[in-house]
């Protein structure tokens, strides 16, 4: 597992997309509005189906741009985009605070130093982001995170890190990592 990417340390995601100028949220109304979310997510963030991503936890800031980059286009999903293009910047802001402001910790049962180096520089050994926009991955099932990698690699998904790390991974590759990420323990404990 160790040789499956390039160590990345250090790197930082100029450009990255994060979401700016919104209102702070409010977590009373963002529990209003992941209402719509739990079928999907859970209202704890916890993913309810092998396609969702589990979002409790997640920095608000990324939760808000990727509802932004549904919302208006920059990227794409069946049931995301739907839902994303009823809501305002407060919504986006609301439900972000929402799920950020529970707490997550993961438990790995690898041995920590076969973790994959390039993606434990931003998304950890854990699995637990270390730099602030980029996503947990602990405990996702490999089918989310094996879509997304594959979706990056073709380009369905485009970020400036993200897209050139999956162009050159085998299908192998991709399948080794999300095993490794979703072999982690999530536990998600709410604050409500």
């Amino acid at each position: 597992m160790k040789g499956v990417l390039p160590c990345l340390g250090g790197l930082l995601f100029a450009g990255a997309a994060f979401a700016q100028d919104l209102p702070v949220g409010d977590l009373d109304a963002g529990r209003k509005v992941a209402g719509q979310c739990r079928t999907c997510h859970g209202l704890n963030g916890f993913a309810r189906i092998p396609i969702a991503p589990h979002i409790g936890g997640e920095p608000a800031e990324y939760l808000a741009a990727q509802l932004q980059a549904f919302r208006d286009g920059t990227r794409a999903h069946e049931m995301m985009t739907v839902v994303a293009s009823g809501l305002s910047d407060a919504a986006i802001a609301d439900v972000s605070a929402w799920y950020a402001q529970h707490q997550v910790t993961a438990t790995l049962f690898a041995d920590e130093a076969d973790a994959p180096e390039g993606c434990v520089s931003c998304h950890g050994a854990h699995g637990i982001a270390l730099i602030e926009g980029v996503p947990n991955l602990a405990g996702e099932t490999n089918i989310y995170i094996a879509t997304q990698l594959k979706d990056f690699r073709g380009g369905k998904r485009t970020h400036e890190v993200m897209s050139s790390i999956s162009a050159d991974l085998s299908d192998d590759d991709i399948r080794a990592l999300a095993d490794w990420f979703a072999a982690i323990e999530l536990d998600i404990e709410s604050n409500d």
